[in-house]
């Protein structure tokens, strides 16, 4: 193992650590939290350790860690796809024939379309649910459409019918989602 493997190691032991540091201060003190170093380590690539530790000590979603789940999750995907680049795989040539890719892997394209109707859908039933104030869909379940494919069909729900768009974990959250699974889909389209 080189450099860059012992450099991945211990970035994700300190965002593991850093996020059990920090649970523990959320639950504990009324200030103190190290947000902000652990923006710093995700970027830097400790976003698995911080993933793990997710996992381990607060896997409750809430409101008030939404943002941060969904930025946490994006940048590990994105440093996935760095991670498989530097390590050699990746085709020979760069292309952006996206039109090519999508008709050579029709079922992909047919998927995107369909989880961005389900997940505009989606938005439209809540948002007429929450004007006549009956049962919600729940946020993690529209972030996760979003996340699954479903982010364009969001973003327009969004706008168009004015629903989530003052909850930054929507309109911070979805155009990181959109930039993600671009990344992704640029990235197999260089395999």
């Amino acid at each position: 193992m080189g450099v860059f493997g012992y450099y991945l190691i211990i970035i994700n032991v300190i965002g593991f650590i850093l996020f059990a540091v920090n649970t523990w201060l959320y639950s504990n003190t009324a200030e103190g939290q190290v947000d902000k170093f652990l923006t710093i380590t995700s970027l830097l690539g400790g976003s698995l350790g911080i993933l793990i530790s997710i996992l381990i000590f607060d896997r409750k979603a809430v409101k008030g860690n939404m943002m941060s789940r969904v930025f946490i999750a994006c940048v590990f995907v994105i440093q996935v796809v760095i991670f498989l680049v530097l390590q050699g795989v990746h085709g020979e040539k760069l292309t952006f024939a996206f039109w090519e890719f999508f008709e050579k892997y029709k079922i992909l394209l047919i998927y995107i379309v369909a989880t961005n109707f389900i997940t505009f859908a989606a938005f439209a039933v809540d948002k007429i649910a929450a004007i006549e104030k009956r049962s919600r869909i729940r946020i993690i379940t529209l972030l996760g459409l979003c996340f699954i494919g479903g982010s364009l069909g969001g973003l327009g729900a969004m706008y168009l019918f004015h629903h989530k768009t003052q909850k930054d974990y929507f309109t911070v959250g979805v155009p990181l989602i959109i930039v993600m699974q671009a990344v992704v889909i640029f990235y197999l389209m260089n395999l």
